[in-house]
């Protein structure tokens, strides 16, 4: 017999709703009708107040899964040409965490994509900073060669 607590099946999880969401966002279907406010609730952490020790891995978890989504999403919004509803998004992922290249690579797609060459490069140059300060090494090639043909960097 299993004796673990567990809630009813009819309650109603809003991280569960999230985590469909987000699933949602990062797939092929229609783009959400409402893009600014996804990124905004996908922008808010898990139980921020509460310092339980037992939220420390949930916390990592729900931090992933909003930024793939919110990466998926800002791709996908700069395919179909949204860029301010794009760029949002990507800010939002890197609010969540800085040091993420994925997200600031997706925001330096958006501004070239958008045109914006020097928004671009100054997206690279404080970035490489940031990592130069907080961790002592560059960007990756990857990264680098985005803006590479831009101007010299």
């Amino acid at each position: 017999m299993d004796h673990r607590l567990r809630l009813a099946p009819l309650v109603d999880v809003d991280l569960h709703r999230a985590r469909c969401r987000a699933q949602d966002a990062i797939g092929d279907g229609p783009l959400p009708e409402d893009p600014e406010e996804l990124s905004a609730a996908f922008g808010e952490g898990l139980l921020p107040q509460w310092p339980d020790e037992w939220l420390v891995l949930e916390r990592e978890r729900w931090d992933q899964v909003r930024l793939h989504a919110l990466e998926g999403l800002a791709q996908r919004l700069r395919r179909d040409g949204e860029y301010l509803a794009a760029l949002q998004t990507a800010l939002t992922a890197t609010q969540i965490d800085p040091i993420r290249e994925t997200a600031q690579r997706i925001l330096i797609e958006i501004h070239i994509a958008e045109g914006n060459t020097a928004c671009a490069v100054k997206r690279y140059k404080e970035y490489q900073r940031l990592l130069r300060q907080e961790l002592e090494v560059e960007p990756s090639p990857l990264m680098t060669r985005l803006v590479q043909d831009l101007t010299s960097v």
